[in-house]
């Protein structure tokens, strides 16, 4: 109940200073006119009738602007969640649109759950656990997915499929099928919103002001999309083989109860909507917290789960398939100077106007033009950049990558965010499994200590002073044993063996038998095991087992008194 008695009357009402009412109006309208036509097109990549997309962007968004936790994050259908609830359904495609529809809406019904239940059990630490690559990696993947799943709508063919594979071998099977003014029309738009978007320093800047430049590109994608209505309206577009959206039931989205399923479909969907929860919470969380930090506020992943967890839920009720946070969407809102989610509201006003006033107006306009919308705004989700930072940098960060990637397009979505999970888990472990141990000596006459092959250091003939620099557990503590025994080979005559532990944050059992059993081996070789710089907690769990009681030599507070009571000790 905590969270419900602190979000009864969010802050941002009781505490609204006027003076933003204005700016945060102006960009609530500026965000739903711009996302009109991108919701649209979302809808119809998730396998449902055009105006689910804007069902999708009234009651989940009123919600999060309600309890979620960003001020300024901009929620609603985007391409993942899309692509996702398309791939997972796919099977149900030949119930008819009413029942595909429900699905859709229990599939978010799902998704919601499973992020409330996390927002509750306190789970925002997960993030943490989704590496940079592997996210990455996924939506890059997905991207490339996206963008040849809606060449069916620019050119006609009837492309289908789950992966790369599927797509191609359907292009290749169908690939005569093409519609001469369908592909016209299609190319046509795509060229012009890829010109817009990645080429506006010279269509815009170069004759416009900056200021007015970014506006000029903003409101192109809208200013097409009234083009194309009226051009579909005066040339009978649709008299000529042109496929367009056609009537969109005017009015608000219906309280429906999402579809009921059995034991078995629900056991089907389950997998799927938990890995679309992990990606909606982690993409949605990724923008809330990157504005939370420049906006100078607090983000709370929980309260992150829990808010997008409730707008899933709440919409799953009202026609909604699952939604996040939206990357573009979001920049906008905060660009056009929104302060408060009174500008999401606004936006839920413009989708509702969309569906009352306009929605015959929207019934010309041609899927050619939704296909290449969301063409032109997926191509700045293949992260070559992420790839070529982690190629340089960090390779097994880059393999994460590929994994995710190549198993997205080959294997489809579901299998490839496991690939590119399961292969960085990996690599989390072979690091972990392969810890430094560094031989290390005393700068001059001071109390620091650096590795002997970097800095130039005094060392001591009966002393062998290692820092490991990595907790202790059993997928590292047979390494450890080795490295060590490594190093005293290489200096036969130490007699005194101090491992620093400075950066060891926890000693498992299995570390903890390691270390006993390096003591006894020592012992026998007339040699000494001592230890330097053990951190208080570490201490509380091994301070009263036989590793200490039964060890050889000391435990030191620092290395500077191990080698001040060491240094001069003689062979045993």
């Amino acid at each position: 109940m905590g969270f419900f008695a602190d979000r009864l009357i969010p802050d941002w009402i009781t505490k609204y200073p006027l003076k933003n009412l204005p700016t945060d109006l102006v960009a609530g309208l500026v965000v739903g006119f711009l996302v009109v036509p991108q919701s649209l097109g979302y809808a119809v990549l998730a396998g449902l009738p055009a105006e689910y997309g804007l069902y999708s962007a009234i009651v989940p968004v009123l919600v999060y602007a309600w309890l979620g936790s960003s001020s300024v994050q901009a929620i609603g259908p985007v391409a993942i969640t899309a692509i996702m609830t398309a791939s997972s359904l796919h099977e149900y495609a030949d119930k008819g649109a009413a029942q595909y529809a429900l699905m859709a809406s229990l599939l978010a019904l799902m998704v919601g759950a499973l992020l409330f239940i996390a927002g509750k059990l306190k789970l925002g630490w997960i993030m943490q656990f989704i590496s940079r690559g592997v996210s990455a990696g996924f939506v890059s993947g997905a991207a490339v997915l996206i963008f040849i799943s809606q060449l069916k709508y620019i050119t006609g063919i009837p492309v289908s499929g789950n992966s790369i594979i599927g797509y191609l071998t359907s292009i290749q099977r169908h690939f005569m099928d093409w519609h001469p003014l369908t592909l016209l029309l299609g190319m046509t738009a795509l060229f012009l919103l890829i010109a817009n978007r990645y080429g506006s320093r010279w269509v815009w800047r170069s004759w416009l002001p900056k200021s007015k430049a970014i506006w000029a590109e903003r409101l192109f994608p809208l200013i097409l999309l009234v083009m194309a209505i009226f051009l579909s309206i005066t040339f009978h577009w649709q008299a000529y083989g042109v496929a367009t959206i056609g009537a969109i039931p005017q009015g608000l989205p219906a309280f429906k109860l999402p579809y009921l399923p059995d034991f078995h479909e629900a056991l089907n969907l389950l997998p799927t909507a938990g890995l679309m929860a992990l990606i909606a919470f982690v993409s949605s969380s990724s923008v809330a917290s990157t504005y939370a930090r420049l906006r100078g506020e607090r983000f709370d992943a929980n309260d992150e789960l829990t808010g997008l967890g409730l707008a899933n839920i709440s919409g799953a009720f009202f026609q909604s398939f699952a939604v996040a946070g939206g990357f573009s969407r979001t920049a906008i809102n905060a660009d056009s100077g929104a302060k408060s989610p009174v500008a999401s509201v606004m936006t839920v006003l413009v989708m509702v106007l969309a569906l009352i006033v306009f929605s015959n107006t929207l019934a010309p306009l041609p899927y050619a033009l939704l296909g290449a919308t969301i063409m032109a705004s997926i191509i700045g989700l293949i992260d070559v950049k992420t790839l070529k930072d982690a190629w340089q940098r960090d390779r097994l960060d880059a393999a994460s990558f590929l994994a995710a990637f190549v198993g997205v397009l080959i294997l489809g979505l579901n299998s490839g965010l496991i690939i590119g999970l399961m292969v960085s888990f990996a690599s989390l472990i072979w690091q972990s499994s392969k810890p430094h141990v560094a031989v290390v000596g005393q700068l001059a006459d001071s109390g620091h200590f650096r590795n002997i092959n970097r800095h130039d250091v005094v060392t001591f003939s009966n002393l062998l002073l290692l820092r490991i620099d990595e907790s202790l557990f059993f997928g590292n503590s047979e390494s450890v044993h080795k490295r060590v025994a490594q190093a005293m080979r290489r200096y036969p005559d130490a007699c005194e063996i101090v491992l620093i532990m400075a950066a060891v944050n926890h000693i498992d059992l299995t570390a903890q038998e390691m270390l006993i059993t390096l003591n006894q081996e020592l012992v026998a070789n007339h040699k000494r095991l001592h230890f330097s710089f053990i951190k208080g907690p570490v201490m509380d769990r091994i301070g009263n087992t036989p590793l200490i009681t039964n060890l050889s030599g000391s435990v030191f507070m620092s290395t500077m008194e191990a080698v001040d009571a060491l240094k001069n000790s003689k062979s045993l």
